[in-house]
C-alpha cells in the first residue's frame, strides 16, 4: 500500500507559486494613472470582524464581503485601501471626487 498524498501530483512543495496572501486572497499587479498597483482580492470568508469604506463610491464595505485591496507599489501597505469589486472595476469610469452629501459621515 503507497502513503496517502496530501496534495495534487505535480504540486510545487515549496509553494513556489502560490500568491495568496495570509488572508486567502489572491494578490497581484496592475497599472493605473502611470503607477504600478498592489491588488489583493479579499474572499467574503477572510474579510470578518471590520468594515471599511470604500474610496469608489464612499459607503460602507460589511464584514465578510468580497473586496480588493489596493495599494501603490511604491508607498507600501499603509496606502492601502478597501475597494468594491465593482468600484475598482469602474475606476476609470469614474469622476476625480466624490462628492458626499452634508449629513454623511467622514471616516
Amino acid at each position: 500500500m503507497s502513503p496517502r498524498r496530501n496534495r495534487p501530483k505535480g504540486a510545487d512543495p515549496s509553494g513556489g507559486d502560490d500568491r495568496s496572501g495570509r488572508y486567502g486572497g489572491f494578490q497581484s499587479s496592475e497599472s493605473w494613472q502611470g503607477e504600478e498597483w498592489n491588488i489583493r482580492h479579499v474572499p467574503g470568508a477572510s474579510a470578518q470582524g471590520k468594515s471599511y469604506r470604500c474610496p469608489g463610491c464612499d459607503q460602507l464595505i460589511p464584514d465578510g464581503v468580497p473586496h480588493v485591496v489596493a495599494w501603490p507599489d511604491h508607498s507600501g501597505v499603509d496606502e492601502r485601501r478597501h475597494w468594491h469589486k465593482a468600484c475598482w472595476n469602474a475606476k476609470d469610469r469614474r469622476t476625480s471626487r466624490v462628492q458626499r452629501s452634508r449629513n454623511a459621515p467622514r471616516f
